[in-house]
């Protein structure tokens, strides 16, 4: 019987979300964490009531073993975990590009989850997307979507598609960020003060992305609502359009997708 639900190896922005979710999802009791940065790993516990230990206290005694380390550490960090999987660990990877076969290779024949999440987990707004390799059970899966069940939305799908996925929901925030920042400095720009700018810009963004989630209309057909013919909004999709803003998005995936791939190997 292992003492913790879930462990953590890695408290940084998305090991800590994710980590966060699970102390809402289960007794804080039953989870674990463990960082590089001791103080770091200090600050999670005293903000959330979990324990706090050593990378061999997390896998020794975890039944969900995360690992949110860089892709590049993985061959170092393997040396050191290898031996003290027990029997009863599912891996939870968060390593980007890391697929479960080379997983199993560095680290043993296990069962083993690769999850992508993103950072609006941190609020139950994420996107977590997740494959398992056939030594998962269906009663771990479960356990497992209950587990980060208060990050957001979980999606299983098969691992040929998950870098696909990451670079649109791992890495979308990003470009998500970057377009509040650009509508809000437009706002500016018209003469609007900055925290009223960012405001509408960061609400009206939330506000399109739930319509776009519950009102299940194709995102044209939204966008064509709110065009009026010969009105203001049809002019700026116009110069949008100018601009090549749908090319530069998908182009920005792309370059997402093939560096995700790199990191892989």
């Amino acid at each position: 019987m292992t003492k913790y639900t879930a462990g953590f190896i890695g408290a940084g922005n998305m090991g800590g979300a994710l980590a966060a979710a699970a102390c809402k999802s289960v007794d804080p009791a039953q989870v674990i964490v463990a960082d590089r940065d001791a103080e770091k790993a200090r600050a999670f516990v005293a903000q959330y009531g979990c324990a706090v230990g050593d990378n061999a206290a997390v896998v020794k005694n975890s039944r969900f073993v995360f690992l949110g380390v860089k892709p590049q550490m993985l061959g170092t960090v393997a040396k050191e975990l290898k031996p003290l999987f027990g029997e009863q660990v599912v891996l939870v990877s968060m390593l980007a590009g890391v697929t479960t076969e080379r997983l199993a290779s560095e680290l043993g024949e296990l069962p083993i989850i690769r999850i992508m999440p993103n950072t609006p987990a941190a609020i139950g707004e994420g996107m977590i997307l997740y494959t398992a390799n056939a030594a998962v059970s269906e009663a771990d899966k479960a356990a497992f979507v209950q587990l980060l069940s208060a990050a957001g939305r979980l999606d299983e799908m098969p691992e040929s598609l998950i870098d696909a996925g990451s670079a649109v929901s791992g890495c979308g925030p990003a470009f998500v960020y970057l377009f509040i920042e650009a509508l809000a400095d437009a706002g500016v720009q018209c003469g609007l003060p900055r925290d009223k700018a960012l405001q509408y810009a960061a609400q009206t963004v939330c506000g399109a992305g739930r319509m776009a989630v519950i009102d299940g209309r194709h995102p044209a057909a939204l966008k064509d609502a709110v065009c009026s013919p010969g009105g203001s909004t049809i002019e700026g999709v116009h110069a949008l359009e100018d601009g090549a803003f749908r090319g530069i998005v998908m182009d920005a995936v792309q370059a997402a997708f093939r560096r995700t791939k790199e990191l892989g190997k």
